[in-house]
C-alpha cells in the first residue's frame, strides 16, 4: 500500500547501468559532477570542465625536463622515425608544446585550430590565450604506436626569471593542466646536468597530486664511468627528493634513449633492463586507461566537494549590507581555519583540500557575496556517484578488460626487442643454450654425476630425500627449490635420475646467479631422453 511514495527513494539509491565505462564517465560527469562544479565556480578555481574526448582520448604520455635533456630524442626512439615539427640539438630547440598523434597523414595542426575541434581533448586550453596557443601544435603521422598511445612534447625548462616572464603565458599552469589529463609523466634528466632550476622546480611542484602518474629516466647515462653513473644517481635521489614531498621512493630508470652507439658500453645490460621496464610500464597504459580516468574523475569530485563546502562556508559568514570588503579579507586571511573546521565538521582528508596559498591568492578577485549557499541535494547526487555508480563502473572495466584482448603498445621501438637474439635476456639464464645442438646441461653434468653417484641412487635414481638434502646446500628458500623440483623431475615419479638432477643443479645455478627461473621448461633444457620422438605417422603433410 502506498508503495508510490518510495519509488524516488528506491530509484535514487539504485546505481544507474551503462553499456561502457566511457559511456559511464560522460553520464555520471554530466549529471552529477558537473552541476556541482558550476553552482561553486569549480572552473574559475582549479580546472576547466571535462569534455566528451576527455573521455574518449587514447592514453597520452606528458615528456618535462630541462633542455636539452633528449625529449624529443626519446619521442623519436619510440616512433623510429621523424616527426612533423622536430627539431633536435644541444641548445634549447623545441619551443613549443607538440602534441604527436596519430593520423592518416603527416601534418601539423596549429595550436588556433586545434582547440576548436571537439575530436581532440584539447579545446580548453584555449583559455590560456594566444600567447600559448602561439606555441602549441599537432604532429600527426602514420605510427604503429601513435595508434595505442599519443605523446606530449614540451618545450625545454630554463633557469632565470626572464624565462619565465618572456614565455608569454603560465608554463606551470598549462603543465598542470595536461598533468590532470595524460596518463603518465615522465620527467627527463641528463646525467651531466643535474641541477634543478627554479622553474623545474616550480613546474614538479605543479604536478603534485599526480605523484602516481610520474616517472623519471636518467638520460645519457652511457656517456659515464659506473662509478660517476652511482654518485649521479645518488645525487639525483637526493634532489628529488627535497622537491617531491611524498614518503615513498619515484621510479628512476637509467638509459641512453637514442639509436646511437652507446658511448660507454659497460653498463649495457643494465640498461637494456632499465629499458624494458620501462617499455613495459608504457605498454600497460592502454589496458589500464579506463581504471585511470575513473580514478581521475573519483579525485576530482572529491576536490569539487571540498571546494562546495568552502565557498559555501565563506557565503555564510559575509555580511548582506555592511563590511562586506573588511570581513573578506579578515575571511581570506583565515581560510586556513576555515578549511580546519570543515575537515572536522565532514570528517574529509586533509590531503583533500586545495593548496591554501592559491586559494586565498585566487579569493582576492572574486565577490564572496556572489557564491552559493550550501546545497545538499547537489552534494548528494555527487555522494550516491561515489557509493553507488562508481562501484558498478568499476566492475564494468574488469569486464571490458576480460572481453577484449590485451591492448599494448606496438610497433616502433616496442617491436624492436620482442623476438630474435636481441630480445632482452636472450641466451642467459634460463635461456642460455637456445640456440645450441647439444643439450647445454651437458657441460657441467660430469660434476653433477659425481654428487649424484654419492646419493645412494636405487635404479638409477635418488629419492627425493636425498636429493633435498643435496639441494639446500645451495640455501636458497624451500619455495624456489620447490619450482625447481618441479620442473627437474620431468617423468613426476617423485625421484630424479641423472639427467633430472643435473637439470636441478643447473636450475640451481641459474637461480644463485641473478636469473629468473622459467615458469614452464624451455623446450632446449628437456634432457635427451626425454625429449619426445615424433613417429613417422605424426609427421605433417
Amino acid at each position: 500500500m502506498f508503495s508510490w511514495l518510495g519509488t524516488d527513494d528506491r530509484r535514487k539509491k539504485e546505481p544507474e547501468v551503462f553499456q561502457t565505462v566511457s559511456e559511464g564517465l560522460k553520464k555520471l560527469y554530466k549529471t552529477k559532477l558537473l552541476p556541482l562544479e558550476e553552482s561553486y565556480k569549480f572552473h574559475e578555481f582549479h580546472s576547466p570542465a571535462l569534455e566528451d574526448a576527455d573521455f574518449d582520448n587514447k592514453p597520452m604520455v606528458l615528456l618535462v625536463g630541462q633542455y636539452s635533456t633528449g625529449k624529443t630524442s626519446f619521442i623519436r626512439y619510440l616512433l623510429e622515425q621523424d616527426f612533423p615539427g622536430m627539431r633536435i640539438g644541444p641548445e634549447p630547440t623545441t619551443d613549443s608544446f607538440i602534441a604527436v598523434m596519430h593520423g592518416d597523414t603527416e601534418g601539423v595542426i596549429p595550436g588556433n585550430a586545434l582547440v576548436v575541434d571537439p575530436k581532440k581533448p584539447f579545446r580548453k586550453l584555449n583559455a590560456f590565450g594566444n600567447a600559448f596557443l602561439n606555441r602549441f601544435v599537432c604532429a600527426q603521422l602514420p605510427n604503429p604506436v601513435l595508434e595505442s598511445i599519443s605523446v606530449i612534447d614540451t618545450p625545454g625548462i630554463l633557469s632565470g626569471e626572464k624565462q619565465r616572464i618572456s614565455r608569454g603565458y603560465d608554463f606551470a599552469a598549462v603543465l598542470e593542466w595536461f598533468a590532470e589529463r595524460v596518463d603518465r609523466i615522465i620527467l627527463l634528466f641528463d646525467a651531466h646536468k643535474l641541477d634543478i632550476s627554479d622553474e623545474f622546480s616550480e613546474v614538479i611542484k605543479a604536478l603534485k597530486n599526480h605523484e602516481d602518474k610520474i616517472r623519471v629516466v636518467l638520460n645519457k647515462a652511457d656517456q659515464i664511468e659506473t662509478q660517476q653513473l652511482m654518485r649521479v644517481y645518488g645525487a639525483l635521489m637526493w634532489s628529488l627528493g627535497k622537491i617531491v614531498n611524498t614518503p615513498e621512493v619515484i621510479r628512476v630508470y637509467i638509459g641512453s634513449f637514442w639509436s646511437h652507439p652507446l658511448l660507454i658500453p659497460d653498463n649495457r645490460k643494465l640498461f637494456e633492463a632499465e629499458e624494458q621496464d620501462l617499455f613495459k610500464d608504457i605498454q600497460s597504459l592502454p589496458r589500464n586507461a579506463a581504471l585511470r580516468k575513473l580514478n581521475d574523475l573519483i579525485k576530482r569530485a572529491r576536490l569539487a566537494k571540498v571546494h562546495a563546502y568552502i565557498i559555501s562556508s565563506l557565503k555564510k559568514e559575509m555580511p548582506s549590507v555592511f563590511g562586506k570588503e573588511n570581513k573578506k579579507k579578515e575571511l581570506i586571511g583565515s581560510l586556513g581555519d576555515i578549511y580546519k573546521r570543515i575537515e572536522r565538521e565532514h570528517q574529509i582528508s586533509p590531503g583533500d583540500f586545495p593548496s591554501l596559498k592559491k586559494m586565498q591568492d585566487q579569493l582576492q578577485a572574486q565577490d564572496l557575496n556572489k557564491f552559493q549557499p550550501l546545497k545538499p541535494k547537489l552534494l548528494e547526487a555527487v555522494d550516491d556517484m561515489l557509493a553507488n555508480d562508481i562501484a558498478g563502473l568499476m566492475v564494468l572495466v574488469r569486464q571490458e578488460e576480460n572481453q577484449r584482448p590485451n591492448p599494448v603498445v606496438k610497433g616502433g621501438a616496442f617491436d624492436g626487442t620482442l623476438d630474435g637474439p636481441f630480445g632482452h635476456g636472450y641466451g642467459e639464464g634460463a635461456g642460455e643454450g637456445i640456440d645450441e645442438a647439444e643439450w647445454v646441461v651437458a657441460r657441467d653434468k660430469p660434476a653433477y654425476d659425481e654428487i649424484f653417484y654419492t646419493l645412494s641412487p636405487v635404479n638409477g635414481k635418488v629419492t627425493g630425500a636425498n636429493a633435498k638434502r643435496e639441494m639446500v646446500k645451495s640455501k636458497l628458500p624451500n619455495t624456489v627449490l620447490g619450482k625447481i623440483w618441479k620442473l627437474a623431475d620431468i617423468d613426476k615419479d617423485g625421484m630424479l635420475d641423472d639427467e633430472e638432477f643435473a637439470l636441478a643443479n643447473h636450475l640451481i645455478k641459474v637461480k644463485l646467479e641473478g636469473h629468473e627461473l622459467p615458469s614452464d621448461l624451455p623446450a632446449h633444457l628437456v634432457p635427451p631422453s626425454k625429449r619426445k620422438i615424433p613417429e613417422k605417422g605424426d609427421a605433417t603433410m
